[in-house]
Formats: C-alpha cells, sequence, structure tokens
C-alpha cells in the first residue's frame, strides 16, 4: 500500500500527552477503519477512499462567535506549532488503536474564534458528496454523518481535544479522515469525526448521529465507560489491533479510555450511566 505524502511540518513530541502503550502498526492503522461515507466493511475505506479530494479544502467557522472565518486547510496548520501525540482510541465494536497523531488542541482555534456567551456546544459537520464518497448511496445515516455531532464546549476546550491534521509524521491519508479531522480520545471512536468542512457554535445541545439513528444505544457524551454495555455488547474488554492475536486475552476497557486524570472532573456529579 502506497503510503500518504509527507508532513508539511516536522511536529514536535507532546510528552504531556503520550500514551505509553506501542503505537499501532501503519499499517494496521490505515487499512482498518471506520468511514461509512466509503463503505461499512473495515476495508472498504483504503479501497474506496482513493476518490477523495483533499485538496483544495476549507473549513468555516461559525455560529455564536466574534470572528467567524472560513480557513483554507493551510491556514489550519498555521494555528500553532504541530504537535505529535500518542493517543489510544477505542471503537464502540470493541477493538482499539494507539495512534501517533499530528495536529494542534483545538482551543487554539476556540480562541481565535471568541466564542460568545450563546456559545454552549459545539457542532461539527463533515463532507458529504455524493462524486468522492461512494458510500453515501446506502442510506445508513441521515448524511451527512456528523451534520449532528457536538461536543460540550469545556470538552471541546480541554487540552486533550486535537484538531487533527496527520498520523506517524505524515499527512492524513484519505481513509483516515483526510484532510482535517477532531480527535477526542477518552470517547468512543464515532466522537472523532472525520473530513471536516464545518464548525459551528451554537446554544442547544445538537443531537448526534448516533444517538439519533440508535438512541437507546449511542448517547450524546459517547464516553469511554467500561461499566456501560452497549445493549448488545460488554463494553468491559476490547481487541487492540495489530497486536492480539486471534486467541490472545482481550484488554481490560479503561475508564474514559484511560484519560481519567484529565477529564473525570468534566463530569463531576453527573450520572454517567444516565449520560453516557
Amino acid at each position: 500500500m502506497r503510503r500518504a505524502r509527507s508532513s508539511p511540518r516536522r511536529p514536535t513530541r507532546n510528552t504531556s500527552h503520550v500514551a505509553q502503550d506501542k503505537p499501532t502498526p501503519f499499517k494496521d492503522i490505515t487499512s482498518y477503519n471506520n468511514f461509512y461515507e466509503f463503505g461499512t466493511d473495515k476495508g472498504d475505506p483504503v479501497e474506496h477512499a482513493g476518490s477523495l479530494r483533499p485538496r483544495p479544502w476549507k473549513v468555516s467557522v461559525e455560529g455564536a462567535i466574534k470572528n467567524p472565518k472560513v480557513y483554507d486547510i493551510d491556514d489550519l496548520l498555521k494555528l500553532a506549532p504541530l504537535e505529535e501525540r500518542v493517543y489510544r482510541l477505542r471503537y464502540v465494536e470493541g477493538w482499539s488503536m494507539v495512534i501517533p497523531w499530528i495536529g494542534v488542541s483545538l482551543s487554539e482555534l476556540i480562541r481565535r474564534a471568541e466564542p460568545t456567551g450563546n456559545a454552549k456546544y459545539m457542532q461539527f459537520i463533515t463532507l458529504a458528496d455524493p462524486s468522492q464518497m461512494p458510500g453515501l448511496s446506502t442510506p445508513i445515516l441521515d448524511w451527512p454523518y456528523s451534520s449532528e455531532e457536538g461536543l460540550r464546549m469545556d470538552e471541546a476546550m480541554n487540552p486533550l481535544t486535537l484538531l487533527t491534521v496527520g498520523l506517524y509524521g505524515e499527512v492524513l491519508p484519505n481513509q483516515n479522515g483526510a484532510p482535517v479531522r477532531v480527535v477526542v480520545p477518552w470517547k468512543y471512536g464515532f466522537k472523532s469525526v472525520k473530513s471536516l468542512v464545518k464548525i459551528r457554535f451554537v446554544e442547544k445541545q445538537p443531537p448526534t448521529s448516533w444517538n439519533t439513528y440508535a438512541p437507546t444505544e449511542y448517547g450524546f457524551y459517547s464516553n469511554v465507560n467500561p461499566n456501560v454495555d452497549h445493549p448488545r455488547w460488554s463494553q468491559a474488554t476490547e481487541r487492540r489491533i495489530g497486536e492480539d492475536g486471534f486467541f490472545t486475552a482481550k484488554r481490560k476497557t479503561l475508564m474514559f479510555n484511560g484519560y481519567g486524570d484529565q477529564v473525570a472532573s468534566l463530569y463531576a456529579g453527573m450520572g454517567l450511566k444516565k449520560n453516557f
């Protein structure tokens, strides 16, 4: 498989946000993916995402802010010095990866936008272009995916929330959400929205794509919580892609995916079984 183009700038390793787990091999990260716009099988994105055109690319930032702006992808790269952060990412189906992401804290963009007092949530809208994304012909969700995805403002401002433009020292491959995505490492993977075209600051909690599709299975918060089972399977364990063989014992799933020290205070006093 041909690797992605080189990163436009050399990132600095952020040692404050580095998982100690062994990173998942590049081949596995880029060939075993959820990206339903290119098909529902884990191998569909790498096979079909070549049709995605990641340049030119613009991201509109709008809503309850003082400084609305349409960013060219190169402008996003200049928000702050790029950092490499090794994050765990867990998927609700029970598999996980450890990925050396490249990007900047989403808080850098938020600071420049200057939210008003009406900005309580951030809503993320992804590309939905049938000419580039053959999976849109399948009515699995109300496309575009994540047009109704969101974070609370304090979640978005958390230093761990990463506006991501690369992985493993290279620009994001198409199948991993090129050219820009969000990574929220303490939440299940479907909260890490891909191929962003619009970010909106809103007052009311936006409905989310998967919660709308299956409200008894997917909540707004989507925090990794091994104590709350999916209605059809347990969340207590996980399989690490590229590391564990079929007969190897699964790993124990960590609360908040192991990032509790950095994010548990965001949910103080909340019932995490009710607010799942």
